[in-house]
């Protein structure tokens, strides 16, 4: 394999119903920083049918070109029409980066690409850089530049591992919803797009979708939260929880959990937060009865404002709190609940 065949920065733009993934802007973000370290561009790689009028908007967020495959075969995702389509695109155009969010969609369709296209693919990423391998230079082995370092979560959340792809390509990776920042739209931005027949042959591989049921989903996304009110361990109980609905719904907000609370079953996973929940980036976030361990930081710790509750004067929380109150919070958290609710009150 030739490396230096290989160039650019592309990303899967997922749509679904023609409307773009937001993912698909938050890896542009990234994809602009990862190109202009290794000084190429950015290719958006849009599959679907009747799609060919959102390459604007890819655009807008960052996109120097677009590939556009618009075909009746995608117009609704199935494996292996969109696996035969992105890999025909990596290996007419052989781009030195691929990315894909890791969605349902993209968890399905980055590893059979990986595959066919013969290089390794990194999962779930929440961190991506440009650098040297091995990180640090080992006697009587070449240390290679400009190489994707791709950081991701491993043995359960328990450590994070930093992992490269250094003898082939494309370098792969699925990137995590909510890790990485969209770009503010550039207004009016054009690129230019082209388009590309990897040419279907429907056969018995092709499944035939006879029907689409959307589930109804009643709670709110955590990663759409402006206000999250998220409980530790030391909340003590799932019933004790009801102390933190009560502050979530005079601010108006959500709340959401660490890992131990998902482990313990008091809360579902769809409101954990952390390296092996969901990355959050509220206005407010309160840690009430969380410690602090690394793997929940990582996933909370660009909210705007942070205030902890612990009991723990020394809890790893308050490092990076803005505002932090050691005590019970079994004594704090009503208070405070009350103490606004007579502010809201008075300021009507």
């Amino acid at each position: 394999m030739n490396l230096e065949e290989y160039k650019g920065v592309y990303v899967f733009a997922q749509q679904v119903d023609n409307e773009i993934s937001s993912i698909a802007f938050e890896l542009l973000g990234k994809a602009k920083d990862l190109a202009k370290d290794l000084n190429t561009e950015v290719t958006a790689m849009l599959l679907g049918s009747g799609i060919k009028g959102l390459a604007d908007q890819l655009a807008e967020y960052g996109a120097d070109k677009v590939i556009v495959v618009d075909d009746p075969e995608l117009k609704d995702y199935r494996t292996e029409p969109y696996a035969h389509a992105l890999a025909s695109i990596i290996n007419q155009y052989k781009p030195e980066i691929v990315l894909v969010g890791a969605t349902a969609i993209g968890r399905d369709l980055g590893p059979r690409v990986s595959a066919r296209v013969a290089t390794g693919l990194t999962a779930d990423c929440t961190v991506l850089e440009i650098g040297d391998f091995p990180l640090q230079a080992m006697p009587g082995q070449e240390q290679l530049h400009n190489q994707l370092l791709m950081t991701r979560p491993a043995f359960g959340g328990n450590t994070i591992a930093t992992i490269a792809c250094p003898y082939n390509r494309p370098q792969m990776a699925t990137v995590r919803a909510g890790v990485m920042q969209k770009i503010d739209p550039i207004k009016g931005a054009k690129a230019v797009v082209e388009e590309f027949n990897p040419g279907f042959t429907p056969d018995n591989k092709y499944v035939e979708i006879l029907d689409i049921v959307k589930s109804v989903v009643d709670t709110v996304d955590i990663m759409d939260a402006k206000i999250l009110v998220s409980g530790g361990r030391g909340v003590g109980s799932p019933e004790n929880f009801k102390l933190l609905e009560d502050l979530a719904e005079v601010l108006g907000g959500t709340v959401s959990c660490s890992r131990a609370v998902v482990d313990s079953g008091w809360k579902p996973k769809d409101l954990q937060v952390g390296q092996t929940g969901k990355t959050v980036r509220p206005n407010v976030y309160f840690a009430i009865g969380i410690s602090g361990a690394i793997q929940h930081v990582a996933g909370m710790e660009e909210s705007d404002i942070i205030i902890a509750i612990n009991k723990d004067a020394d809890a790893p929380i308050f490092d990076v709190a803005d505002y932090g109150i050691v005590g019970d919070l079994n004594k704090i958290v009503p208070k405070l609940t009350e103490a606004l609710k007579a502010e809201i009150a008075a300021s009507k």
